[in-house]
Order: structure tokens, then C-alpha cells, then sequence
């Protein structure tokens, strides 16, 4: 057989790391452009990261350079699967013990869209843009994420496609709502053997039918957000909506009522007391097979930044369901905490969309795109690979060790240096400068061979709460 020729090595640990994937391309070049594209996405964000902004070439000339045709080649044309190196980097994070998933960590369902230009880009569309706040035009993906006070990292990401794009529209067979494509991932996690305490998503999903009995289907647990104005048939007089259920349980500090505490740790050591309703009334009770929990900061005014209206199926604590069932029991303390682990999906939209160039993508083809996005999840979920290998044994949390952990591990990266470029590589003249420039130009944003980490934050929003105070 003949013996594979090894890729030129990326720097530091990210070589280790991804010698885990070369098994997956079969091809030299594919293996060279998968360190290539991740050594460019590592990159601090002094540059964009497009194609010419991940080898450091100009934003325009510098597109039909060797480089970027390079990558540009291995993101459009190569024939290595999205799937297979999903499975991979999600393989990697579990057979660590600090990385695992457990049944205390939530299943995250969120979408997240981008703005583009055109028509001619797989999936895009004129709809809502959630970075944007507004209707534009853009794409937008469902993804799900796992999280629990240590550690977070995506799961799967499947496009959203318009009904524009389907000859029937809303009627065509092929057209899918996010709601469904979201049952569809955590149905791909439930088989995989994912181990999750619930599905945690804002209102858009808890206010989906059929999301709700997607995930009754697949016997999983839930804590979904629901507006205030939810409302159920009633009878005239009677409470028919959340808002009117908290309403009508009234609340002072002297004598809370059906309210009870809970304090709330946050990372940065304060802490924080919150109210929280177990509601009973209309469909909704803790022994009914759905529970409706109103937390809030405030029960006498419900400020709308900091009041929850929460949906949940998981069985509360001395009910006929969780003697019965043997499912999961949560009390009012263990839904707040689940729901309150939903903040990381926002947390992650920064990391990977600031950082790591999550929408920067100049391609069209949807396969293209899926690749650019799995990209960008191998490059987040390295961070934490290297972060463990750095750290030795195992990762710490807490919160004053912590820093001098993340410094080995930037440490670690930045001594790698990359092996000299076999004769007849591209000549790093024709890219940009390696130091100071001598007159007007681009300003080279920072050598491969000693790229840095755009480190993921690893300290909890909050700290797991027990119970009611």
C-alpha cells in the first residue's frame, strides 16, 4: 500500500487535532485545506473571514490567487462529507469526560440569520434576520447546541429554506418550517445517544404545535418559553392567559404567596433572587401533563426583560406523573436552571459569527455553505479540545484558576511553528507582508505559524441552582 504523503503541519496542538480527521480525506490536498481553513478561522478578527481573508491575500485581486483557489477548491469541489466530519468532531468531545454530555446539560433549539446580497445563494431569501431585528434578505439556519454550566458547543445546523424557493411554495412536500427541522435535529440527537435533562427554546418554538408534539413523540423533556399573552379556551370570567395567571397570584415580599425563591449564581460572583410560580388553572398544573412556571425578578410589576413564561412537560416532584412515569423530575428550582442555560446559545452567536466568521462565507452552493458552517464548528469546539490537552488531567472551572488554564493552552499554540513550504508551494511574496509595511497596503493580520486562539468563554452564566431558597 502506498504510504499517505503527510500535509504540511498546522501550528501548535491544532495539527494533533487535526491528524483526529485525516481519515475522513483521502486526497493530500483536502487534508492541507482543512489545516489551511482552520489555521485562517483561528485567526484573530483583524481580517474577514472570507476566502482571501483566510490566506492573508487582497480582498479582490487576491481571489484568483493559488491560495484562495485552493480553498475555494475544497470547500466547492472536493468530495469529503459534512456528515462524517460532524460525527468526528462531536466523537471528540465526548470521549472526554470534561466534554461529555450528561443529563444535567440542556439541548439548546434556536435559528440564527445573516444578511445577503442576491438571489442566487442556496436558501436565501427576503425573511426575519434575528441578527438583524427586521425583515431582510439573508439566509437562516436551525441549529441545536449542548450546554450546562461548564461548557457549550453546537451540535447540528440544517438551512431554512423559503417557500419561494419550492414550485407549490408552503404546499410543496419538500418544504420544511423551522419548527419541523427542529424536531428532525433533536430527533437526530435522541438516536445518536445525546444525553440532554430537556429541549430548552425561546417562544417562537414554544408557541409551535408542532414542535410540541414532535417533541412529545420522541418522549423527550422540554422547557419552552411562551409569551405572556398565551391563552387557552376558558370560560367568560375565568383566567385564560399567563399574563392573567400571574396577575392573579398576588405577591409582596412580607407575604409572597404562592411565590417562591430562588437565588441565582452568576459567574462573576454575584448573585441574584428570583420568584417563581408553579401555576394551576386552565390545562396547566403540576399534575396535569403540562406545567406552566412564571419566573420573575420582580412578581409585583413582571418586568418584561426579566419575567419567564415557562412550558414544561417535565413531571414535578411528588406528582402522579413522576411516581408513575419515572421520568426526570424537576422542581421549580431544576426548570429555572434549564431554561436559564438557553443564554449560551446567544453566547455562542457571538463567538462564532465575531470571531470565526460564521456568515463570511462568498460561496452560493448549499453544499459550499453546510461546509463553511462545519468549518467554523470544528475551529469552535478545537478551543476546547485544546484548552483540555493544555490543562492535563482535567479541565478546571473554577473561576480564579481559570485564566492561568486558558494562558498554557494560547501558550501551546503560539510556540507551534509550521515546517517551510516544499519548493514550488506559492511564495508568501505574493501575499501580503510578514512585518512592518515599508510604504502604503495591506497590513498582513498575523502569520499562520503562530496563529492565536479566539478563546471561547468557559465560566457558567450561572451557577447550578439546588433548590428553593
Amino acid at each position: 500500500m502506498t504510504k499517505r504523503v503527510a500535509a504540511t503541519p498546522a501550528p501548535g496542538p491544532l495539527e494533533e487535532y487535526a491528524q483526529r480527521f485525516d481519515m475522513l480525506f483521502g486526497k493530500r490536498s483536502q487534508r492541507e485545506g482543512f489545516r489551511r481553513y482552520l489555521e485562517g478561522l483561528l485567526l484573530p478578527a483583524e481580517r474577514n473571514k472570507t476566502l482571501t481573508g483566510l490566506v492573508n491575500t487582497e480582498p479582490v485581486v487576491g481571489a484568483q490567487h493559488a491560495a484562495a483557489q485552493r480553498l475555494q477548491w475544497f470547500l466547492s469541489e472536493s468530495n469529503w462529507e459534512v456528515e462524517r466530519v460532524n460525527q468526528q468532531r462531536l466523537a471528540l468531545l465526548m470521549e472526554e469526560a470534561a466534554t461529555a454530555p450528561s443529563g444535567q446539560g440542556v439541548l439548546v433549539v434556536d435559528e440564527t440569520g445573516d444578511r445577503k446580497w442576491g438571489s442566487q445563494t442556496a436558501h436565501v431569501g427576503r425573511q426575519y434576520l434575528g441578527s438583524l431585528g427586521k425583515v431582510d434578505n439573508g439566509v437562516v439556519s436551525v441549529q441545536t447546541l449542548w450546554a450546562d454550566e461548564k461548557v457549550y458547543y453546537p451540535l447540528a445546523v440544517e438551512p431554512y429554506t423559503p417557500a419561494g424557493w419550492f414550485e407549490r411554495g408552503q404546499r410543496d412536500p419538500e418544504f420544511r418550517t423551522k419548527p419541523e427541522i427542529a424536531v428532525e435535529l433533536v430527533e437526530e440527537a435522541v438516536e445518536n445517544g445525546l444525553r440532554f435533562g430537556a429541549v430548552v427554546a425561546d417562544a417562537f418554538y414554544g408557541a409551535s404545535q408542532d414542535f410540541i408534539t414532535g417533541l412529545e413523540r420522541l418522549e423527550v423533556g422540554y422547557v419552552l418559553a411562551v409569551k405572556p399573552s398565551h391563552a387557552w379556551w376558558h370560560k367568560a370570567g375565568d383566567i385564560g392567559s399567563v399574563q392573567e395567571m400571574a396577575e392573579a397570584n398576588p405577591w409582596q415580599r412580607e407575604a409572597p404567596g404562592n411565590w417562591r425563591r430562588i437565588v441565582r449564581r452568576f459567574r462573576d460572583g454575584h448573585s441574584e433572587e428570583w420568584w417563581a410560580l408553579e401555576s394551576r388553572g386552565g390545562p396547566y398544573g403540576p399534575d396535569r401533563n403540562q406545567r406552566l412556571v412564571i419566573v420573575s425578578t420582580d412578581p409585583a410589576k413582571l418586568p418584561e426583560l426579566t419575567t419567564w413564561y415557562l412550558l414544561t412537560n417535565l413531571p414535578a416532584p411528588g406528582s402522579q406523573r413522576a411516581i408513575a412515569n419515572g421520568q426526570l423530575v424537576a422542581d421549580l428550582a431544576t426548570v429555572v436552571r434549564f431554561y436559564g442555560l438557553r443564554v449560551w446559545v446567544e453566547q455562542s452567536y457571538k463567538q462564532v459569527k465575531q470571531s470565526l466568521g460564521w456568515a463570511e462565507y462568498q460561496v452560493r452552493s448549499d453544499m459550499a455553505i453546510r461546509r463553511h458552517w462545519q468549518l467554523v464548528c470544528c475551529a469552535f469546539s478545537f478551543c476546547w479540545w485544546a484548552l483540555r490537552q493544555a490543562d492535563g488531567a482535567a479541565l478546571d472551572w473554577d473561576h480564579a484558576q481559570q485564566p492561568a488554564a486558558m494562558a498554557a493552552a494560547t501558550e501551546a499554540l503560539a510556540i507551534g511553528k509550521k515546517k517551510e513550504r516544499p519548493q514550488g508551494r506559492a511564495s508568501s511574496k505574493t501575499l501580503l507582508a510578514s512585518g512592518f509595511a515599508p510604504g502604503p497596503g495591506l497590513a498582513r493580520a498575523l502569520d499562520h505559524a503562530s496563529a492565536l486562539l479566539e478563546w471561547v468563554v468557559v465560566q457558567a452564566p450561572t451557577a447550578s441552582v439546588t433548590g428553593t431558597a
